[in-house]
């Protein structure tokens, strides 16, 4: 005897997970896109290219020729918005549509669409407060919070629904967790920078009133501890025998390394906007990077078929004859 098992229900158009890793990868990709466009804004001008939001001008939507090249900028950053909320939406249905139900990629997906136009809004207050500093920086904050999502979201869709189990002992997932929180404040730190520096976006735009020189040694110093803390993990790592988190923490170092040379390149050079533009698309790799060690330190293992759903099955198979 052969035993059939009942045919779980489906939707009419399922998503393979193979569509679903490439679109959770598109939004990570869409995400860093959009802060290095929103840099060029900035690093061009044309941070109030568009003087109001969320129309262009008092009387229209879009951009007048009467503004120039900076308001071609400046709208055509507002419209890539729109762009990159469609990748997000795509990933949304995409998760909904996927089968067999995966558990918590719901909440990352809907985080993610939702982030949209909550960044969206935060641009406008940019606007609105004439490219406030302080706003600004938390307009790239927001993005990085966003783009921390998108990227929990892929590495949700390749982890099996098993249970997360450590793959490196206590201490050292600790040093994971204070390596991400530094790599968190040096992106903190590294908008107070950017508020004091001349790259305002707008010629007549405020300044945050830090000393330019003073925050920026406070930042190097943070960059020093993250890359120390980088390569502890980098050793540690590789003498417990953890071999793809040894591989995630080399390259973070190389990345680290990296975004350091351009940030004392451009810092010694007078910030050529070319140079700051890199090391805005840097600081995506660098958080990108880092949590790639912190989820390389444990991994999802398949999850068991519960007893009883076992046995529901075995129920509902359907005998035939050899």
């Amino acid at each position: 005897m052969r035993r059939i098992c009942a045919v779980t229900p489906s939707v009419r158009f399922p998503v393979s997970t193979t569509l679903l890793r490439r679109l959770a990868y598109a939004n990570i990709v869409a995400n860093v896109a959009i802060v290095v466009t929103g840099g060029a804004v900035r690093l061009t001008a044309s941070g109030l290219g568009c003087p109001t939001w969320p129309r262009c001008t008092d009387e229209s939507y879009t951009t007048t020729p009467e503004m120039g090249v900076h308001g071609v900028i400046e709208f055509g950053n507002r419209l890539l918005t729109f762009a990159v909320g469609v990748i997000a939406l795509a990933v949304l249905v995409a998760v909904l549509l996927h089968r067999p139900r995966r558990r918590g990629l719901l909440p990352l997906a809907v985080a993610v669409f939702l982030g949209i136009p909550a960044q969206a809004v935060i641009g406008g207050i940019t606007v609105l407060t004439d490219l406030n500093p302080w706003v600004v920086g938390l307009h790239f904050l927001a993005s990085m919070v966003v783009i921390a999502a998108a990227y929990a979201l892929w590495r949700r869709v390749k982890d099996p629904d098993g249970p997360a189990v450590a793959v490196v002992p206590a201490p050292l997932r600790t040093l994971a967790v204070i390596t991400t929180v530094v790599s968190a404040a040096v992106l903190v730190i590294g908008t107070w920078v950017t508020g004091s520096g001349p790259h305002a976006g707008d010629h007549g735009a405020a300044r945050n009133g830090l000393d330019p020189e003073a925050i920026s040694q406070v930042h190097a110093d943070a960059v020093f501890l993250l890359i120390g803390l980088s390569v502890a993990l980098v050793f540690a790592f590789r003498a417990v025998g953890a071999t793809r988190a040894y591989r995630a923490a080399l390259v973070l170092v190389a990345v680290e390394l990296g975004q350091g040379v351009i940030g004392f390149v451009q810092y010694f050079s007078d910030l050529p906007a070319i140079l700051v533009g890199a090391h805005m698309l840097g600081s995506c790799l660098v958080l990108l990077a880092t949590l790639s060690v912190l989820w390389s330190t444990r991994e999802r293992r398949p999850a068991a078929t519960p007893p009883a759903e076992a046995a529901a099955q075995s129920e509902t198979s359907v005998p035939v004859p050899a």
